[in-house]
Formats: C-alpha cells, structure tokens, sequence
C-alpha cells in the first residue's frame, strides 16, 4: 500500500473529471464559464464562500444559509471556492496538506447544498485583486450575487485586507445581502480545517470525525503486494493513496468501500505504517492496508474509499509472526465490535 504522492486532483479539472458530484449539482471551473457551462445566468444566487477544505461542520453551516436564503427566492445556492487553496499558492513548500481533493470538496458541497460549486482558479491576477475590486467585480458583477454568505473570520483581496466591516459596507451600498456566520463548535471544539488535520496527524479520528460531521476518509487504488496478510490468514488490500494527509502509523477500526464498482461498504482492520516485524527499524517505506471483514474476492485496480472510525493501538513490532497474528486477530475482533 504505498503511497502516491500528490494526489491525482491537484491540477485543473473541468466537470467531466468529477463523476462522483451528486446529480443536479453543476461544477464550473471558473466564473467566466457560468454562462457556458449553465446554460443560462446564475437565478438570484445566494453565494458561500470559502475554501471549504475538508466541508466540516462549520462550512456547512454556511452553505445551509445560502439554502435557505436561495430557496426563499427560487434562487441557487452557490459555494465559491478557490484552486489552489490561497496559502499553496502564496507558500506552496509551507502549506499544509489537503484534507480533501478538488474533485471531493466539490462532491460534499453538493451534498451539503450547493446547486452550483464554483473553483475560482487562485492566479497570480486574481492574488492581486483589492478587496474592493472582489466585491464590486467578481462577487456584484461577474456571478451577480443577491445574497452572500461568510464566516465571522473572513478575510479577502490584495494582502488579506478585507475584512466582514468592509464586506458588510460594501454589500450594503450594492444592495447584496449578508450574512456573517459565527463559528461552530462542537463539544467545546472549533469546527477548523486546521483542528481536523490536528486531530488526523495525531491519529484521533474520533474528534476528525467530530467536526466533519462523517468519518476522515482516504481514496486509492488497490494494487498488489507482498501478501503478507493473505500467508498469515488475515488477508488485506494494499491501498495506493491519492491523497496528502494521512492519520499517524496504526491500527484503526473503519469501513471499506468501492468506488468504481458494486460493493457494499465492509467493517475493515485498517494498518497504517512500516509493517515493523518484517522490516528493518527506520525503514521509510509506508503501507496502508486493510483487511475488509466477511470478505473474499480479488479487488486489484478497484478505487476504494477508506474511513477510520476509531484508532485500535499504536503500531508496534512483534518478537515473532506468531504474537503479529494474535494481536491482528485481536485487532479484527475489535473492529467487529466497533462497526457492526
């Protein structure tokens, strides 16, 4: 199960390369192809807007408003997002991962609400834009908002300068409605992409799963490997990964399921590491793999979606293969209890 590398969504995307957005929703790269691509001018739009990495709960929390905002007008609900996230562009070597792809952020602001996600490219023209200019231009004159839709720490244009005061001011005089969600907490704790990507890093897929409101989850490819798990008794899927964060080496408790083909989802052992009892200690190699329960079958070359609902044990080596098989059959029995 090794990985990739970046993910394969990184780049420019038109709406042919996302089949997984819900039926009715319109992706559109770009707010000068609304017209083109729609058909037809954006109806009283109610306009959301943010990057929206990961749609926690706190995002959508504000695409619920532009819901209810639009649909009391016939209107469309819009998400305005930007690609590449801002902070890639301005500091692509400090960034931080991605919690979901393009073409996923675009799947779940659809299921949260959206009519239409719009991914303004993030250039080095648009970066340079005044605030003033962002309001007047893109948001007034280009997708001709009735109604906008921010969190409370929303900032925008040249150098951040924007701020809610002069969004609120600037609104007013063009006569767009506003609307200033305040964040969302959940059991005391910020709904953040930067919290979520916390939890993850530290391998507490519990509270990631808290604030996005569904389980953390991963995409890849099944590809062949060394068939460690299949000698053992316990055999696993080896998981090519799209993507750019993962939990910390582990075991975890989730689900498996196929994305390009029929297949329920399955309560899955999910390890994420080195496999230390076979390797040699600093060995960087990484391996995802899992072990879907009460399944047989050959799933080679399947995209699969994993996701983690609850971390088992730390990853550990093992004095001989026989103290790995108990443990792993410990592992299984424990997913079993946590997801069926």
């Amino acid at each position: 199960m090794r990985k990739r590398g970046r993910s394969r969504d990184c780049g420019y995307l038109t709406k042919w390369d996302l089949p997984g957005i819900p039926k009715g929703v319109q992706f559109i790269r770009g707010r000068n192809h609304i017209d083109r691509e729609l058909g037809r001018t954006l109806r009283s739009p109610a306009v959301a807007i943010g990057n929206f990495d990961g749609v926690h709960l706190g995002h959508r929390a504000l695409l619920q408003e532009a819901r209810r905002i639009a649909s009391a007008s016939s209107g469309d609900t819009v998400a305005l997002t930007f690609d590449p996230h801002p902070a890639r562009f301005f500091a692509p070597n400090l960034a931080p991962p991605m919690l979901t792809s393009l073409a996923r952020r675009a799947e779940l602001l659809g299921e949260a609400g959206a009519d239409v996600v719009l991914a303004e490219p993030f250039t080095a023209e648009f970066a340079h834009r005044s605030a003033e200019e962002f309001v007047e231009q893109v948001l007034a004159k280009d997708i001709g908002a009735r109604h906008v839709v921010v969190g409370a720490d929303f900032s925008f244009g040249k150098d951040r300068r924007g701020s809610t005061t002069l969004l609120a001011s600037m609104t007013e005089k063009l006569g767009i409605g506003l609307s200033i969600i305040p964040q969302v907490a959940v059991s005391g704790l910020v709904c953040s992409s930067t919290k979520v990507r916390e939890f993850i890093l530290a391998g507490r897929v519990e509270g990631a799963q808290l604030l996005l409101g569904r389980p953390f989850e991963i995409d890849g490819v099944v590809v062949h490997g060394l068939e460690r798990g299949r000698k053992l008794g316990v055999p696993t899927i080896n998981l090519a990964y799209e993507g750019e964060i993962l939990p910390k080496p582990g075991v975890y408790a989730g689900r498996a399921r196929r994305l390009d083909g029929e297949l329920a989802a399955r309560a899955a052992a999910i390890s994420i590491g080195t496999n230390p009892t076979f390797t040699k200690p600093g060995d960087p190699e990484l391996f995802i793999e899992a072990h879907l329960l009460d399944f047989s079958g050959d799933l080679y070359d399947a995209r699969m979606r994993i996701e983690f609902l609850a971390h088992l044990r730390e990853q550990r080596r093992f004095a001989n293969v026989d103290e790995l098989i108990v443990a792993m059959q410990a592992d299984i029995a424990r997913t079993r209890e946590t997801c069926l």
